[in-house]
């Protein structure tokens, strides 16, 4: 499931959806800061929910309001920074298992194209590779907001979610009940203009 959790990484792909003003610009993901996360929610057994994020990824990308075609984002997930609060479900996720980390130690997303769907609203579409496997996702996302910061620099500020189905990436959840077979991937960050 924590492959389908890289996916946040296509999360990030929100950046696409930018439609203020600014013209085409690169941003860099603001890691550094605490002000980007990707995070995921998937049910246990039917009784609860497990959250959980991955703490060390990367990212950057670019936005031109007027023309989103030439828009684009890549990001980067390390997955042993596989995070739910719970060191011996973090290692039963990140083993063989679930996520084969050692054998598949990076997830990554790369943007392919975005649609507006509303003002500042809109879906990016790109191939989230996780487990080895690449697929192809969307994720409605959201800018936030983006202006000047008090430190002479210029943010822009995005949000996106999408449900995946582990299975769509080789994550065998046969052995659990079909509410665990999808989770939910929620990303949010600032990116700061190069």
């Amino acid at each position: 499931m924590l492959k389908k959790t890289l996916l946040t990484t296509a999360v990030a792909a929100a950046g696409l959806v930018t439609l203020g003003q600014a013209q085409a610009a690169d941003y860099t993901i603001d890691i550094e800061g605490q002000h980007a996360f990707v995070q995921f929610k998937i049910n246990h057994l039917g009784y609860s929910y497990i959250l959980g994020s991955f703490e060390d990824f990367s990212g950057e990308f670019s936005y031109d309001a007027d023309d989103l075609d030439a828009s684009s984002v890549d990001m980067e997930v390390q997955v042993n920074s596989l995070n739910t609060n719970h060191g011996e479900r973090d290692r039963h996720i990140l083993s063989s298992d679930f996520l084969n980390a050692d054998e598949y130690p990076t997830a990554t997303f790369t943007s392919t194209g975005f649609e507006p769907t509303g003002d500042n609203e809109g879906v990016v579409t790109g191939d989230l590779t996780l487990h080895g496997q690449t697929q192809e996702i969307e994720m409605p996302v959201t800018l936030m907001g983006e202006g000047e910061d008090p430190w002479g620099g210029y943010r822009a500020g995005f949000e996106g979610s999408t449900m995946l189905t582990l299975g769509d990436f080789g994550i065998d959840m046969s052995d659990f009940p079909e509410a665990m077979h999808e989770l939910e991937l929620y990303v949010t960050f600032e990116g700061i203009r190069q």
